[in-house]
């Protein structure tokens, strides 16, 4: 359990930030950018469940808020040993099976695809669509950072999985508020 008497350590204040092992990592560490693009993640669909109703997504949504404080501390524990212990927070295979099961209820309920869509459908679906795109920045960050260091791959295949649960739950919710916005390619062209 987590408990914080005191906010701020001034550790921080030269630049460098700790992991999880109780080493230190300059904060503009591309480990430190996923961390941080996985948190304004998190933050982008809380502000997305304010615009739900209780229920089955706003549920699914909230697992996801407390999985992606899981990812962040898979994502700042250092180590070659991917294996989820009591003291090890590690994305799990069943993790990301779980979202492919969600996004696959969800998808038979949606017509097939004709065009890319158009960010919208209503307050709910602009904000998941704004922290989906959060989680490909976040994405394209994890797997910089892996270029660096070994990262656990459930945790690159779990980020991976989560844009594209977002992308198919805003467009389910879209679907109830009128219907997806449909790209015309080249619509403004003279």
């Amino acid at each position: 359990m987590v408990k914080l008497n005191k906010i701020y350590t001034r550790k921080g204040d030269g630049g460098s930030t700790g992991l999880v092992d109780g080493s230190r990592v300059s904060k503009a560490n591309p480990r430190m950018g996923a961390i941080g693009d996985v948190d304004e993640a998190n933050s982008a669909i809380g502000v997305a469940m304010l615009h739900l109703p209780d229920g089955q997504h706003k549920a699914m949504l909230a697992a996801i808020q407390n999985e992606l404080f899981d990812l962040g501390a898979d994502l700042a524990t250092p180590g070659e040993d991917f294996t989820p212990s009591e003291m090890v927070l590690r994305i799990t295979p069943d993790q990301v099976a779980r979202l492919e099961r969600e996004i696959d209820a969800m998808n038979e309920g949606l017509e097939p695809l004709r065009s890319f869509i158009l960010p919208g459908g209503g307050a709910a679906s602009a904000h998941l669509h704004l922290a989906r795109a959060i989680v490909r920045r976040a994405e394209r960050a994890a797997v910089a950072a892996g270029a660096e260091a070994r990262l656990n791959p459930q945790a690159l295949a779990y980020i991976n999985r989560l844009s594209d649960h977002l992308f198919v739950l805003a467009r389910l919710i879209a679907r109830d508020a009128g219907g997806d916005t449909l790209w015309q390619p080249g619509a403004t062209r003279g």
